[in-house]
């Protein structure tokens, strides 16, 4: 489930909102988008591969809202990790 849209990192693209296929998200004119409808949220993970600066964060659980602290998320690499896992991520190129 969606429990995270981090103000710090978030450029108000609004990718996430029209990314979404159950309308979670609301769009904020000058911030970052709203968590509106996290109950409708699937875990899909749409909107956290469209971030392109990995500012969301999806949390498996799809069946409750657990408490998330963008610190600890950042400090484990979690944000990010899912579009990084599939090859959507920043990734580094070896010569």
């Amino acid at each position: 489930m969606i429990e995270l849209v981090s103000e710090s990192r978030c450029i108000k693209c609004n990718l996430c909102v029209t990314a979404c296929p159950t309308n979670v998200f609301d769009a904020v004119p000058g911030h970052a988008p709203k968590i509106a409808r996290q109950s409708d949220c699937q875990t899909c993970y749409m909107c956290e591969l469209y971030c392109p600066v990995d500012a969301l964060y999806v949390d498996p659980n799809a069946d409750e809202s657990v408490t998330v602290d963008e610190e600890t998320l950042v400090a484990s690499g979690l944000l990010g990790s899912y579009r990084k896992n599939i090859g959507w991520g920043k990734q580094q190129i070896n010569s």
